[in-house]
C-alpha cells in the first residue's frame, strides 16, 4: 500500500514544485533582461542627446563634410563603449548612413538587400524609431539561444527625427545569469523536493502504521492465533479507533469460539457416562438373547460407533483449545518413531508400512504433529488393501519440512478431494468402515496452531497422497 501511495504524493509535491518553479524561472529571465534592456535605453537616450547637436544640413540626415567637433566626439564615445562593453552602436540618418558608429565597419543594411534574422531585426528597429517610437519590447532570449538585444531611439531636432541611435547586445552574460538564477531555483526545487519526499515518508508510515499492525493480527487470528491483538500504535484517530473496534470483536469471536469449544467439550463428557451405561446394560441384554442375534449385533456396533463420535468429538474440541507448544523439533526422528509405533497394526492387515525419514528440522509442536501423523497413517492404513503399501517419506527444503504419506487404496474423486476434512465427511464408499470422519479435522486443526497444514492429492494409479507441511522458520520470524 505504501508502494503505491508514495509516488502519488511524490507526483502531486512534483507538481506543484514545478507549477511554483516554472514561473519562477520564467520571471527570473524577464527580470534579468529588462533590467538589460533599461540600460541599453538609457545608454541610447545619453547618445541621442550628444547626437541632436550634430551639425546636419538637410532634413533628410545627409552629413556635413568633414563632421565637426560634436561629430568626432560622439565617435569617440562609441568607440569607447565599444571598446569597454564589447556592444555595437551607432547613430543613423534617416538615409541609413552613418553619423557615428562603432566599430567603423558595421552599418544598415542596403535597401534591397537579403537579410539574415539579426538584420533584420536591427532594420525593424531602425524603422520604429524612424517613426518617433522607441523600438518594441525584444523577444525573451533564453540561456540555449544566442540570439543578440537590439534597442534603438529616435534623435528628435526641432520636433522631426533626424537620425536613429542602435544598439546591438552580446547576450552571453545576460544567459549566463539565466542560467545562474535557474540552477539555484533547481537546487531549490530539489532541496524542497527532498524535503517533501522524507515528509512523504514519515507521513505514510506514520498512517500506514495501525494498518500494517492490523493486516498482521488478522494473519495471525485467520491461521489460528485467536489470542492477537492489536497492539497500541500511533496514526490517525479513525485508524486508532478502527484498532479499538477490531480488538472488541475479535475478543466476541473468541467468546463464542470458547463457548462452543466448551459446549462441545462438556457434552462430548457428560454423553460418554450415559452412552457407557447403555452399552453395558446392551451387553448384559445379549446374555438373554440367543448367540448370533443379528439385531443385538447391529445396536452393539452402532454404540461403540457413537462412543468413537464422542471421543474424536472430545478431542477435536481439545485440539482447537490448545496452545501450541514450538520447538526446533528432528521431523524425520519423529516421523520415524510414528511409523515403528503403526508398523505391527500395518503387519496384522498385511499392509506393508515403509519409511524414508531422514534427518531435518523444522519448528513444531512434537505431540501435535505426532498425533497428526497417527490420524494420517491410521487414515492411510485403514484404506489400504492387504498385501498394498504405505509409504511414507520427509522431505525439506529452505523454508518448509514435508511428511507424504501415500497410499494404493480406491482413492477419491475431484469432488471428493474438495471435500476431505470437513468434519464428520465421510466418502459415499467407504460408509462400511469403521470412522467418525473426524480423524483428518483433528489433524488440519492440530497442525494449523503451529503454522503448518495438510494437503491432499491423488497417487497414481490409484491412492490418495497426503501432504503435512510444516514450517522451517521460527515464531520470531
Amino acid at each position: 500500500m505504501r508502494s503505491r501511495l508514495l509516488p502519488l504524493l511524490i507526483i502531486l509535491m512534483a507538481a506543484v514544485l514545478l507549477a511554483l518553479g516554472i514561473p519562477l524561472a520564467v520571471s527570473l529571465a524577464a527580470a534579468q533582461q529588462q533590467r538589460v534592456v533599461v540600460d541599453r535605453i538609457d545608454d541610447t537616450a545619453h547618445f541621442a542627446s550628444l547626437a541632436q547637436f550634430v551639425d546636419i544640413d538637410s532634413p533628410n540626415g545627409s552629413p556635413l563634410a568633414p563632421p565637426g567637433e560634436r561629430g568626432k566626439t560622439l565617435q569617440k564615445e562609441l568607440v569607447k563603449y565599444h571598446k569597454v562593453y564589447g556592444i555595437k552602436a551607432g547613430v543613423f540618418y534617416r538615409g541609413r548612413g552613418p553619423m557615428a558608429h562603432a566599430p567603423t565597419n558595421w552599418n544598415l543594411p542596403e535597401v534591397g538587400e537579403v537579410l539574415d534574422p539579426e538584420e533584420g531585426e536591427v532594420l525593424d528597429s531602425f524603422n520604429e524609431a524612424l517613426a518617433s517610437r522607441r523600438s518594441h519590447e525584444p523577444a525573451q532570449v533564453w540561456p540555449w539561444q544566442r540570439n543578440r538585444l537590439v534597442v534603438a531611439s529616435p534623435v528628435i531636432r526641432d520636433g522631426d527625427v533626424v537620425a536613429v541611435v542602435v544598439t546591438d547586445s552580446p547576450t552571453g552574460q545576460m544567459r549566463s545569469r539565466i542560467l545562474y538564477g535557474w540552477l539555484i531555483i533547481g537546487a531549490g526545487e530539489a532541496a524542497a523536493m527532498l524535503l517533501a519526499l522524507g515528509a512523504a515518508l514519515r507521513l505514510t508510515g506514520w498512517v500506514l502504521r495501525p494498518v500494517r499492525v492490523l493486516d498482521a493480527t488478522t494473519h495471525d487470528i485467520a491461521t489460528g492465533r485467536l489470542k492477537s491483538r492489536v497492539a497500541a500504535a500511533g496514526g490517525p484517530p479513525e485508524l486508532r479507533r478502527l484498532a479499538r473496534s477490531f480488538n472488541e470483536m475479535a475478543d466476541n469471536v473468541e467468546d463464542v469460539l470458547e463457548q462452543q469449544r466448551a459446549f462441545v467439550a462438556d457434552a462430548s463428557h457428560q454423553l460418554r457416562n450415559p452412552l457407557s451405561a447403555l452399552l453395558l446394560r446392551i451387553e448384559l441384554l445379549a446374555l438373554e438373547l440367543p448367540e448370533g442375534n443379528e439385531e443385538i449385533a447391529s445396536v452393539r456396533t452402532e454404540g461403540k460407533r457413537l462412543a468413537q463420535v464422542l471421543d474424536d468429538l472430545l478431542d477435536l474440541a481439545l485440539a482447537e483449545h490448545s496452545e501450541a507448544d514450538l520447538r526446533l523439533t528432528d521431523i524425520g526422528e519423529l516421523t520415524a518413531e510414528r511409523v515403528a509405533s503403526w508398523s505391527p497394526v500395518a503387519d496384522d492387515k498385511g499392509v506393508r508400512l515403509v519409511g524414508a525419514c531422514p534427518a531435518t528440522t523444522a519448528w513444531a509442536d512434537p505431540i501435535a504433529l505426532s498425533s497428526a501423523l497417527d490420524a494420517v497413517i491410521d487414515n492411510a492404513l485403514k484404506f489400504s488393501p492387504e498385501g498394498e503399501c504405505v509409504e511414507v517419506e520427509v522431505a525439506s527444503d529452505g523454508k518448509v519440512s514435508t511428511i507424504v504419506v501415500t497410499d494404493r487404496g480406491p482413492g477419491l474423486s475431484d469432488e471428493e478431494l474438495a471435500r476431505i476434512g470437513d468434519r464428520f465427511w465421510r466418502s459415499a464408499g467407504h460408509q462400511n468402515i469403521k470412522g467418525s470422519g473426524l480423524g483428518l479435522s483433528i489433524s488440519r486443526t492440530l497442525l494449523a496452531a503451529g503454522g503448518g497444514s495438510i494437503a491432499y492429492d491423488r497417487h497414481e494409479p490409484h491412492g490418495l497422497k497426503v501432504t503435512v507441511i510444516v514450517p522451517r522458520s521460527g515464531p520470531a520470524a
